[in-house]
C-alpha cells in the first residue's frame, strides 16, 4: 500500500471515531427524551420500573463502542506504517 493508501485509511479511521462519538450522543438523547417523555404521563410505575425496556439507546451505546474501537485501531496502524513503513 502506498502512502496515500495508509491516509485514507487514518482518514476513515476519524469517520468512524467521529460516528462513534455521535452515536454516544444520539444514545444520551434519545435515553434522556424517553425518560422525560414518561415521567409526565400519570402511569409512573413504568417510569420507575423502566418497563417496557428500550433497547435502542442501548444498541447505540454498543455500536458507539465498536466504531470507537475501530477507528483508533486504523488511525493507530496508519500512523505505525507512516511513521515505520
Amino acid at each position: 500500500m502506498t502512502h496515500g493508501d495508509w491516509l485514507i485509511l487514518m482518514g476513515m479511521g476519524g469517520l468512524f471515531l467521529f460516528l462513534g462519538i455521535v452515536a454516544f450522543i444520539r444514545s444520551r438523547q434519545e435515553e434522556k427524551s424517553y425518560y422525560d417523555s414518561i415521567s409526565v404521563r400519570p402511569d409512573a410505575r413504568e417510569f420507575l420500573e423502566h418497563k417496557p425496556d428500550r433497547p435502542e439507546p442501548g444498541a447505540l451505546v454498543i455500536g458507539g463502542w465498536l466504531l470507537i474501537a475501530i477507528g483508533l485501531l486504523m488511525i493507530i496502524m496508519a500512523s505505525a506504517f507512516l511513521i515505520w513503513g
